[in-house]
């Protein structure tokens, strides 16, 4: 019988670090008003994170890419109106250049409490922020199918994230060194395949049942069915501080899960083929961001990733055609052209250098300008 046709709903979650508005530092203790007052404004769409230093929020439900640009837009800009009122704002990038995670507090909660407990260093040193977007797949069968084809293509939406090049002041010579911290977690990285809804979650129910986790959201796949929504939720993704790059990304992954649905009345599918070389294209991703090359497994050659865009960009035309975001889909070539954050990052750095700026003083110039770009269009 066919499966009927997803509602491709799309929603987002970006967490953000909080800085101090004169300094740019990391705020160690959030102001015990700030979340009652986000919540407030803001309703459920705001809440807590591990780190005392970050806040996360979460789109409603979209339908569109218009739908899901203004409520971002709302939210960053009630966070910043209020953040401004205790001398803080929000930052839109996934490391803070020169952040000490050693000298961070995490937030008293039962949740935070047990992975402090449980995973030790490895999760007192997640002084990173992520942008998870997920996608509307009702069927459970049909999610995890389309979860099996998809990971393919989340080391070319990590590339077009990249937004954390430095770590405690020192540049890493990666573009999203963010993945190298959480991957010292378990149960994260690019997930295996399953033959159907019924193995994953038995297999998810041997680690409940054996009490390793209390359920699935301490899975951290790149890709995860996830456990309160019927949907999809990519989390590979650095955070982007332009809007519009994660609205595009977000649009990609949206239009690449509904090219796969597309390819299923002829009796196709997207070729399979082992973790072990897409793990490689994620290093490439993580390592070069969009400046480098990656592997175009079928062809099998490396090729320049803004050549790679172009082709995947053109596979899904029209999926964007289909969901109203070609404008959203095309501005990934412009970022795959430009540079990611990390890239502008890196740039400003150097220039910063050159012009006889202490390490420290270019780092803190950093911390203003993603301020400057994660604000862009709040008015704050």
């Amino acid at each position: 019988m066919r499966t009927s046709e997803p509602s491709f709903s799309i929603g987002m979650e970006e967490e953000y670090h909080l800085v101090e508005l004169e300094t740019g530092d990391l705020v160690t203790q959030q102001p015990d008003e700030l979340l009652s007052r986000c919540t407030s404004m803001l309703g459920e769409r705001v809440t807590r994170e591990f780190q005392q230093c970050q806040i996360e929020i979460g789109t409603k439900v979209c339908m569109s890419a218009g739908e899901i640009r203004a409520d971002l837009l709302e939210l960053r800009t009630g966070i910043a109106d209020i953040t401004k009122e205790f001398g803080i704002a929000p930052i839109a990038v996934s490391t803070h250049p020169y952040g000490e995670w050693d000298k961070q507090v995490h937030t008293r909660r039962e949740r935070y409490d047990l992975l402090e407990r449980d995973m030790q260093i490895a999760a007192r040193r997640l002084l990173i922020c992520g942008m998870h977007v997920h996608v509307g797949i009702e069927d459970e069968d049909l999610r995890i199918d389309l979860f099996n084809q998809a990971s393919y293509f989340l080391p070319h939406l990590l590339a077009l994230t990249a937004s954390s090049p430095f770590w405690k002041g020192c540049m890493t010579g990666l573009k999203a060194y963010r993945l190298s911290v959480f991957d010292e977690l378990p149960r994260t990285g690019l997930p295996e395949p399953f033959l159907s809804w019924g193995e994953y979650r038995r297999t998810v129910n041997l680690l409940v049942e054996a009490k390793i986790i209390p359920d699935a959201t301490m899975i951290w796949w790149d890709l995860r069915p996830s456990e309160k929504f019927p949907t999809l939720e990519m989390r590979i993704c650095d955070v982007c501080p332009r809007i519009e790059d994660g609205v595009a990304v977000a649009m990609l992954f949206r239009c690449i899960l509904r090219m796969l649905f597309r390819l299923r009345p002829n009796n196709q599918r997207w070729r399979a083929y082992p973790t072990f070389l897409i793990r490689e294209n994620r290093w490439r991703a993580q390592r070069y961001g969009v400046g480098g090359t990656m592997i175009d497994f079928g062809r099998g050659e490396m090729l320049p990733f803004p050549e790679l865009i172009e082709e995947l960009i053109e596979l899904v035309m029209e999926d964007a055609l289909a969901l109203d975001c070609v404008a959203e889909i095309e501005h990934c070539k412009t970022i795959a052209r430009e540079g990611t954050s990390a890239d502008r990052q890196i740039a400003l750095y150097k220039k910063l250098a050159a012009d006889g700026a202490s390490d420290k003083e270019a780092l803190r110039m950093i911390v203003h300008a993603l301020r400057k770009e994660t604000l862009e269009g709040t008015g704050a």
